[in-house]
């Protein structure tokens, strides 16, 4: 377990869901590539490194400062690791079958947004096989 400011931890959830739904609304490549390189990058450098943990730990939670969360930090990484698979696949989709492509981006949407709502799969799915307790709600 890692603390991480909250505040920082809400500001990731959603800059990254956001972004996925912008790439799906104006169906930009170029937003997809964000979400795959900040995902990427939050796994490849664990939570507390993470780009947009950063960049929010080092502005506004120097002004505003919340109080500090518990998270899970291997979950978390496998989380990342999944949407960066997950984002992957989009871009490659995208790329090869438009079409088909966007409507995954669609989906992808759908699961960064009950991701950022607090049923995060990709966490559930560690915890369930790495701690053998299977459930997406959060205590």
């Amino acid at each position: 377990m890692k603390a991480i400011p909250i505040n920082a931890f809400r500001f990731c959830k959603i800059t990254v869901t956001l972004l996925v739904w912008l790439a799906f609304a104006f169906q930009s490549m170029p937003l997809l590539v964000i979400v795959f390189l900040i995902l990427g990058l939050s796994a490849l450098l664990k939570i507390q490194r993470a780009p947009l943990i950063v960049l929010y730990s080092f502005t506004i939670e120097r002004i505003i400062p919340s109080r500090m969360k518990e998270v899970h930090e291997t979950g978390l990484r496998f989380a990342h690791s999944l949407g960066t698979v997950l984002c992957a696949i989009c871009i490659a989709l995208t790329v090869l079958f438009p079409t088909v492509g966007w409507w995954y981006v669609l989906a992808f949407a759908v699961l960064k947004t009950v991701s950022m709502l607090g049923l995060c799969p990709g966490e559930a799915m560690y915890s369930c096989y790495a701690e053998g307790s299977c459930s997406i709600f959060k205590k």
